[in-house]
């Protein structure tokens, strides 16, 4: 993918300062998964303005020769979202998640796409390690939970979104998620998916898509927090590799080892409600799909 200067800033304006200080994260409102609300202390930290991109994914891939974990699995492919023809059990995700093969970073949609008009919409079909492996050669490493959550909330305090405590203040969409009628009926545009980094407003922080868009993995495994209940997988098909290289039986039955966090394009309010900072999926690290991706912090000491 040709990749122009235009499309790459330099990473100390790519980056925003999130302040040292006592912060208040997770809510006793919504899922069991992010209860209870507590106190944490942070440094000082940067983070990516934008979740890394098609075009940033591309210059790291041409230095270094990498290959995501889906392009090396046996068959190589990864989960890819279709829309249903009609309304189906939202118990069930396979109605929405179908395994691809070939599909990648590269082939969002599998043979036949490219990302040619896509250099700006966040990379997905990228596993926790794709994203470790990138964020260590920028020099980077993948925020934590709490910094993530902290970063996502700009400032504000006990908020249930980003920006507030009312999902569409005005009647104005301010993330890119689910409108309509999940998995069938899109409001929005006729085919969901990523959308350019930089489309809705940013948060209290200049941060954006902290909400939205993709899933963005975290350095913290699930587990520090009490597992995902049970319940919340089966009620979330976020929450499952929804159909990638393991069965959705295989995935149920295995350790969900990173937190993920921000909800995506595919959260609709009347099936998962995770577009919230507090929100939080945990998946194995080699799972891909096209609805997950990821941003970098970076140490400031």
């Amino acid at each position: 993918m040709p990749v122009s200067s235009a499309t790459i800033l330099p990473l100390a304006e790519a980056t925003a300062v999130i302040p040292a200080g006592r912060f208040r994260i997770g809510s006793d409102a919504f899922y069991p998964e992010e209860r209870s609300t507590r106190w944490v202390e942070l440094l000082s930290f940067a983070i990516d303005r934008t979740p890394i991109t098609n075009a940033q994914f591309a210059v790291f891939v041409h230095q270094t020769g990498w290959v995501t974990d889906c392009e090396r699995a046996e068959p190589a492919g990864s989960a890819v979202f279709r829309m249903t023809d009609g309304p189906v059990d939202l118990r069930d995700s396979r109605h929405w998640w179908a395994f691809v093969e070939g599909a990648s970073w590269r082939h969002p949609q599998g043979p036949g796409s490219s990302l040619n008009g896509l250099e700006l919409h966040p990379v997905v079909h990228i596993s926790y390690d794709d994203a470790l492996a990138f964020a260590q050669w920028r020099g980077g490493r993948l925020p934590s939970e709490s910094e993530w959550e902290v970063a996502a909330r700009g400032g504000l305090i006990d908020c249930d979104y980003a920006w507030g405590n009312e999902l569409m203040p005005g009647d104005r969409l301010l993330a890119n998620i689910w409108v309509g009628s999940f998995p069938w009926y899109h409001a929005g545009t006729d085919v969901p998916g990523p959308t350019v980094v930089s489309t809705y407003p940013p948060n209290g922080y200049g941060l954006f898509d902290m909400i939205g868009n993709v899933w963005e993995w975290t350095a913290t495994p699930f587990a520090a927090s009490g597992p995902m209940p049970p319940a919340a997988v089966e009620d979330c098909g976020c929450g499952r590799a929804g159909g990638g290289k393991q069965p959705v039986e295989q995935t149920l039955g295995q350790t969900l080892e990173r937190t993920l966090k921000g909800g995506s394009y595919l959260c609709a309010a009347e099936y998962c409600a995770r577009y919230r900072p507090a929100a939080r999926i945990g998946l194995p690290a080699q799972t891909s799909t096209a609805h997950v991706g990821f941003r970098c912090a970076y140490d400031l000491a």
